[in-house]
């Protein structure tokens, strides 16, 4: 009498035979490769702002309302040094590349940290649908342009004082003179430029030769934040494409939307 076969197996045999994959990731996935919002690492790379401002985590700090561009600079130049540039890439992203080579796949992800791209995934294969931390654009949307803030960032994070930075270092927007912005989907001015476009129809075309192929969509640490990005269409199309399944990883509410049989598995992690 054969074995029953635990999720994890079915999980491995299903990516072991699939043809075609994508990667769909949310927070979940980088919290669980180590960039902790919360907690000892937190508390003490923003120590002089949690005493000023009573800062508890970094995702509700975001929304702090800052008086001056120095302070909300000083914050985002931390906040994106913390979670974007200082990271080398982590080794759960570089498993999870270990585990798509020999498939042809895709990433998409809701994080704006960059660790696919670190971890090794050309670019050309992740979409970032929400923006990247290493990016800003004119807060008014004034011209669809991104530009790479790494140096800049880098600097305010090494002249802030007193929880500021120097007013010669608040970027304006070269082409208005207004205030810039990260380049993350907050309001409706969010820049969608000629890259973010590209990859995303690179994403649907890779959809579209996929959904009649052996498919395996990998779900890692996708939440209900923002579930109409990655959550609500894997359950869709593994509902609708014949030999699709769908691994989903997570520590919470992993439950779907369909009733999807033998085509759903479930992960706390992999």
């Amino acid at each position: 009498m054969n074995a029953i076969e635990t999720p994890l197996q079915k999980a491995e045999k299903a990516i072991r035979e699939a043809e075609y994959i994508v990667l769909g990731a949310g927070a979940g996935l980088s919290t669980a490769a180590g960039i902790h919002y919360s907690g000892p690492d937190f508390q003490t790379a923003f120590k002089d702002m949690i005493d000023r401002y009573g800062f508890t985590d970094l995702y509700t700090s975001s929304f702090y309302p800052f008086q001056s561009e120095e302070e909300k600079w000083a914050y985002w130049s931390r906040h994106i040094d913390y979670a974007r540039f200082a990271p080398e890439g982590l080794p759960l992203y570089k498993r999870l590349l270990e585990l798509v080579q020999g498939k042809e796949y895709f990433v998409i992800t809701t994080n704006v940290d960059g660790q696919f791209i670190k971890a090794g995934f050309p670019e050309e294969k992740v979409f970032e649908v929400q923006g990247d931390y290493g990016l800003m654009q004119c807060a008014t949307a004034c011209h669809p342009k991104r530009y790479s803030n790494e140096n800049l960032v880098k600097q305010m994070v090494a002249e802030q004082h007193d929880c500021r930075i120097p007013s010669e270092l608040v970027p304006v927007c070269p082409v208005c003179g207004g205030p810039m912005e990260i380049n993350v989907r907050k309001d409706g001015y969010f820049v969608e430029d000629e890259r973010w476009h590209a990859r995303a129809n690179d994403y649907y075309h890779f959809l579209e030769k996929a959904q009649d192929k052996k498919l395996v969509l990998l779900e890692y640490g996708v939440g209900f934040n923002t579930p109409t990005i990655i959550r609500f269409p894997f359950e869709r199309m593994v509902a609708s494409f014949p030999d699709t399944t769908l691994i989903r990883i997570n520590k919470e509410r992993s439950y779907p939307q369909y009733l999807l049989g033998d085509k759903y598995i479930a992960l706390e992690s992999l």
